[in-house]
């Protein structure tokens, strides 16, 4: 079912923690749906052993300043990413579809979607497959049956379900030393890790959280805060759009 030709052997990881017993069966199905796929456990933010090697910041270690405080979960799930990125470097993988327990996916189409990117993505490519059609292209790269590759304008949110390659991978460690923010806002900040992100719509993934338990990393605040993250949110993002992604210069 899926291109044989893609750098190699494609792997695929689902980030789950094996305590989660409702996400369970989701996870194994991804690992029936995707290419050579296996669980990867996650990291319990909660667990002052697990992160106790992270240097965290209240967000001001970069700019944009982050205006939230980092939650256990978001610190678990950022640190379950830098250890795939590792695996990757460490055991030479080309390339690895990363995603979390919560995805939902169409294999056809999914196979589909990697025949399309064989012939372009490499060991410096990241991209994400999100569930949210939002993206604004800067560049459209191919485009097939619905499908279609781009460089967006500014990156996304959510690290749902991505294909990263090994060098990326090696970049992405080598700016996360320390972190303050969760990982897909830092991915955001492509001035600062100098990896560009690449976006692929229109595969049909879902995400099903709302069927397997809910959320592990997203909490209602009381009211009283919600006009006040919306405003700081609002700010935030903002400041994002003055960095938009731009498609490469020849050199020629």
């Amino acid at each position: 079912m899926f291109p044989c030709s893609m750098h190699g052997n494609m792997r695929s990881f689902v980030i789950h923690m094996s305590s989660s017993t409702a996400r369970r069966p989701n996870a194994e199905q991804l690992c029936v749906d995707l290419p050579n796929a296996e669980l990867f456990e996650a990291v319990n933010g909660r667990d002052p052993d697990q992160i106790a090697g992270i240097q965290l910041h209240p967000g001001n270690l970069h700019r944009p300043h982050y205006p939230f405080a980092l939650r256990p979960a978001e610190i678990g799930v950022f640190e379950s990413h830098r250890r795939i990125w590792r695996k990757l470097v460490e055991e030479e993988i080309d390339l690895a579809i990363i995603t979390e327990d919560d995805l939902r996916v169409d294999p056809a189409r999914m196979a589909e979607a990697l025949d399309l990117l064989a012939p372009i993505a490499t060991p410096d490519h990241h991209i994400r497959i999100p569930v949210k059609q939002r993206e604004v292209p800067a560049q459209t790269l191919a485009e097939r049956n619905g499908l279609r590759l781009i460089l967006p304008k500014v990156i996304g949110l959510q690290c749902i379900c991505q294909i990263v390659g090994r060098r990326a991978a090696n970049r992405l460690l080598a700016a996360t030393n320390q972190i303050d923010r969760p990982v897909d806002t830092f991915l955001q900040m492509h001035w600062l890790t100098h990896q560009p992100i690449h976006a692929l719509q229109g595969t049909g993934n879902q995400e099903v959280a709302g069927e397997i338990g809910g959320s592990t990393i997203q909490a209602k605040p009381p009211l009283t805060d919600k006009l006040t993250r919306e405003f700081k949110r609002a700010a935030y993002r903002a400041k994002l759009h003055l960095h938009p992604q731009r498609p490469p210069t020849s050199s020629g």
